[in-house]
């Protein structure tokens, strides 16, 4: 499924670009103020394969100072107790994805040591919270592969949180204890899709580019309350959202949203879109926060 003759065509042709633009950007600063909350949608290995998406992300990065740190919620790492990926420089990432060219399990994202960035999210958390720390758990691919469109240099600490839960408040609760870290410059990430209905694509989705109804209806419903600040309204996606449960028949993709809000200062005014349009009739919208 979605290979091609010529895999990651269009990140390789950028690459050159991409790691240029990268080595140019301004670092964090206490000036700055704290690095705006982030939810993505991440794509898989067909981010590789579309130009338009790679320079979106990539012209997102160059809007924002380089971080100190990542902290990334993947929707593709449900555990509990909290659990964070291993921080030894150069740790192998995970390929957790199937029926893609050979040449996606080859690709590498080999970022530096994270040992002091996993302290700092462990300190961060309630006392006597349970954080499971591996010692050979590398980045999966709602991590690993947007990141090496935004930050190819691969010089960023990066450490993954596992979804605990797919409680709304309890989500919101842990990005609220992360929140902090955003006024030290480390970027705190929830990594989904905004629709992912796939079992119920067509092929004239994927061919043509078709929006199935239910995605479109719950992209509508959750951006109107994304950008009024309703996040009460949001928690309630699951009985409430118009098009559920096609757009969400699992709801790991839409959980990392309530880490980024909690995380987040300003919700209910500090919303600016990056992505807000459609790919194979899924919604990709990505945002960050105040």
């Amino acid at each position: 499924m979605f290979s091609t003759d010529a895999p990651a065509a269009a990140f390789l042709t950028a690459e050159r670009d991409l790691r240029v633009r990268s080595a140019g950007r301004r670092d964090w600063s206490e000036a700055e103020g704290p690095f705006p909350a982030i939810y993505l949608s991440h794509g898989a290995p067909p981010l590789f394969e579309d130009a338009a998406w790679i320079e979106s992300l990539a012209a997102w990065a160059d809007s924002l100072p380089r971080p100190r740190g990542i902290v990334i919620v993947s929707a593709h790492w449900e555990s509990a107790p909290i659990a964070l990926s291993a921080t030894a420089p150069g740790t192998d990432i995970v390929y957790d994805f199937g029926g893609f060219h050979p040449a996606y399990y080859s690709m590498t994202y080999p970022t530096p040591d994270a040992g002091w960035l996993a302290d700092r999210v462990a300190g961060a958390l309630p006392a006597g919270t349970s954080v499971t720390r591996h010692a050979s758990r590398g980045l999966d691919h709602g991590a690993w592969v947007p990141l090496k469109v935004m930050y190819p240099e691969c010089d960023i600490p990066v450490v993954q949180m596992s979804i605990p839960t797919h409680d709304p408040g309890t989500l919101l609760a842990i990005g609220g204890r992360l929140r902090e870290l955003r006024g030290e410059g480390i970027a705190v990430i929830g990594s989904g899709f905004w629709t992912h209905g796939l079992p119920f694509l067509s092929a004239e989705n994927f061919q043509l580019g078709s929006v199935p109804g239910w995605s479109r209806d719950f992209d509508a419903w959750a951006a109107e309350l994304l950008e009024s600040g309703d996040v009460d309204a949001l928690t309630r996606y699951a009985s409430a959202a118009p098009g559920m449960p096609y757009a969400h028949p699992t709801v790991e993709h839409f959980s990392p949203l309530f880490v980024a809000l909690g995380a987040a200062e300003q919700p209910e005014s500090g919303v600016r879109m990056v992505l807000d349009d459609f790919t194979w009739g899924l919604a990709r919208r990505s945002f960050q926060l105040a």
